[in-house]
């Protein structure tokens, strides 16, 4: 079966409580609940990470690739601007572990610039958190599973 990696960076814990004007006010726990039944309607596992320190970020991505995970979906939060540590451990890993950004808002309408995106396949951003379910049913297209 299809296993994809989910993994939530810094702050991303508190969604629903935090800046509800960008953010939204779905919660950590709903969006999980959504992502997960998008995994059972489209028979993939998936695993859901959530860590606000990048040495842990990065311990994950290095665990998956030895545990042939087929694909990684992140939104790196607070590690978008400063994760270059992160965006090197994407890179080494590359072609191993297919990798989509995603982000709730429209990062670039909101001046952040993206470190760790030279190492994505593609970046899905602005469309709440239905972008993790654009970023998922992405990550199939590329492995080559098409959506239904």
């Amino acid at each position: 079966m299809t296993k994809i990696l989910l993994i939530q960076g810094p702050n991303l814990s508190y969604l629903g409580k935090r800046e509800p004007q960008f953010y939204g006010t779905t919660t950590a726990a709903e969006l999980d609940a959504m992502c997960h039944a998008h995994a059972a309607r489209r028979g993939y596992d998936l695993e859901i990470f959530y860590s606000h320190v990048e040495g842990e970020i990065i311990a994950r991505i290095y665990r998956a690739v030895e545990q042939k995970t087929d694909a990684l979906v992140m939104n790196p939060a607070g590690c978008t601007y400063a994760g270059y540590a992160l965006r090197d451990c994407l890179k080494a890993v590359g072609p191993e572990l297919p990798y989509v950004e995603v982000h709730i808002t429209h990062v670039d309408n909101r001046g952040t610039r993206s470190v760790v995106v030279a190492a994505a396949i593609g970046v899905i951003f602005g469309f709440g958190v239905n972008g993790y379910l654009l970023g998922l049913d992405a990550a199939l297209l590329h492995l080559g599973r098409p959506p239904v």
